[in-house]
């Protein structure tokens, strides 16, 4: 028999929870996954009768959001799943609430095995599933065994382990794990991953991805020793990390991608009002991937003393700031500064699109490290700035977007901000261009930059006066000599279209062109390979040099 159609009446009646009583123990709010396919994870949400079919049927809720139905069948709800078409009803015989965390070690890690040596070390249960039997005799399996007690960096992901043995049965087979990698298997409760912590005294890295973890947290003693904890798409609320806080002591690297997190909710007994306090070995948290959208939500973490690194790459971040008034009144009675250790700070692909968070950017004391890529401020196609511009605006920063700013870029690209903002000038009130870009007086001082934007010319010669006035050479050994050739060119014009230009200009058509530009003092030209950018965003200054090259 298939399972049951899906609902199309919007007139649900609702049904009591079914009991769980069935062949396999299945519980409500177990994680099960698909037999043969440990892959497909679920919880279990309703385990009973359904109204005119036969047996009994188990509601899973899909971790992947491929079901039926949001968990009602023909005008009926037995339970809400998370999405209209995230669960379905299926038979106990199709779900697998796993194995334990010792048969797990010994399928992963054992080898290759004769039937004999599997057989001494497995029986089958009426259900067919293997068990471990606790003890082996042949000399061969023992080997193996000890082999296992050498291990430091245990990885079991995806195996479906869904129990815990007794501590002592752990620690007799896996005593010296330092690393331990659970990715997708089906723990939910704190107290299986307490026992773990217990049976492994030298634990340091534990990695729970894509265990959707219970609320409730018992006391988790065993977790003190624990130095790196990932909690990625684990269902984590900031409330339930607040409640871990205590029972981490020598927590050094948190990771929380995937949970959906929108709010930073500091414990309302804490006296650090809205700051988030403790974590006081955390040097880096990961918070990547959720949906927080207010900078004021990152700032409740600016008291966190030893941070060095914050993770914040696709979020939904406009704006960044570095102090507020409550920060103000405080910096009077000597309190730290915000974030006074963060070195390191992801910014990518969020939605901030203003020169004023870059701005703020250099007030943090210390950082030095920026991800700023796909943000609005940074796509030329959304009217956003080139790198260039973000590292003459970042005088403190050594790495932007992965990419280590050298001595002779951080130059050039000074020189070029420098340039690019006199031809802004030269369109736009003066006034405005300088407040908005604030390095320019000083960039202009450092590098002996004279050149000054026209003033008081109206009409055709003020037109005239906005063009950039570019030398265009050919470098290329197969275009045979050609004369430099100056051109007055609109800034709003494309390295794209300057490249058509040159087909015209030099009368060679086919040939796909490259452009460089040559600055004064540069010991190497720079490649022009963003046919999208401006000319007046790629920082040429007046008189500036074009290499045509093929």
């Amino acid at each position: 028999m298939g399972e049951p159609p899906e609902s199309s009446d919007d007139s649900l009646q609702q049904v009591p929870e079914g009991n769980g009583d069935n062949e396999l123990g299945i519980r409500i709010g177990q994680r099960v996954h698909a037999v043969g396919n440990t892959h497909r994870i679920g919880t279990v949400c309703f385990v009973g009768q359904l109204e005119g079919h036969q047996g009994e049927w188990v509601g899973v809720d899909w971790d992947d959001g491929a079901g039926k139905h949001d968990g009602s069948v023909s005008g009926v709800r037995y339970f809400t799943a998370r999405s209209n078409n995230s669960a379905s009803f299926v038979r106990s015989k199709n779900l697998s609430t796993g194995m334990s965390f010792v048969e797990a070690l010994y399928l992963r890690y054992r080898g290759e095995s004769t039937k004999e040596e599997e057989d001494e070390m497995y029986v089958l249960s009426s259900r067919r599933r293997r068990v471990a039997v606790q003890f082996v005799g042949k000399s061969k399996i023992e080997e193996k065994l000890q082999h296992l007690g050498d291990l430091q960096v245990v990885s079991i992901p995806y195996l479906g382990v869904g129990s815990v043995n007794p501590s002592h049965e752990i620690s007799n087979v896996v005593p010296n794990i330092k690393e331990l990698n659970l990715t997708g298997n089906l723990f939910s409760r704190w107290q299986d991953i307490n026992s773990i912590c217990e049976a492994l005294p030298s634990l340091e890295i534990l990695n729970l991805t894509r265990n959707l973890m219970e609320a409730d947290i018992p006391e988790l003693p065993s977790l003190k020793n624990i130095q790196i904890l990932v909690l990625n798409s684990c269902g984590i609320t900031w409330e339930l990390v607040q409640r871990l806080e205590c029972y981490l002591q020598a927590i050094e690297e948190l990771h929380l991608m995937g949970n959906n997190l929108r709010m930073i909710m500091p414990t309302p007994s804490q006296p650090g009002g809205p700051y988030v306090q403790g974590f006081n070995s955390l040097r880096l948290l990961n918070l990547e991937d959720n949906c927080i959208a207010s900078w004021n939500e990152i700032f409740k973490l600016s008291k966190l003393r030893r941070l060095q690194q914050l993770h914040l790459n696709k979020n939904k971040l406009k704006h960044v700031f570095y102090t507020n008034t409550d920060w103000l009144s405080g910096l009077q009675n000597s309190c730290p500064k915000p974030f006074e250790n963060l070195e390191c700070l992801l910014l990518g692909s969020n939605d901030i699109d203003d020169l004023t968070s870059i701005d703020s950017l250099n007030l943090f004391p210390k950082l030095m490290d920026i991800r700023l890529s796909e943000n609005p401020i940074v796509d030329p196609a959304k009217g956003g700035i080139s790198r260039f511009v973000l590292v003459a605006c970042l005088p403190k920063v050594k790495i932007l977007n992965g990419s280590e700013i050298s001595i002779r870029e951080r130059k050039e690209s000074e020189i070029r901000y420098v340039r690019y903002v006199l031809t802004k000038m030269q369109s736009a009130n003066p006034l405005l261009v300088n407040h908005e870009y604030s390095r320019f007086e000083e960039l202009k001082r450092l590098h002996a930059i004279d050149e000054k934007p026209s003033a008081g010319i109206a009409g055709p010669q003020k037109m005239a006066a906005g063009l950039i006035s570019v030398t265009l050479i050919c470098v290329g050994a197969s275009m045979g000599e050609r004369q430099p050739l100056e051109k007055k060119l609109p800034p709003t014009t494309t390295v794209g279209r300057l490249k058509v230009l040159c087909e015209s200009f030099f009368n060679m058509k086919g040939v796909k062109w490259r452009l460089f530009l040559q600055e004064k003092g540069s010991p190497l030209p720079t490649l022009l390979d963003d046919d999208m950018a401006h000319l007046i965003n790629i920082g040429i200054g007046p008189e500036g040099t074009i290499l045509v090259d093929e």
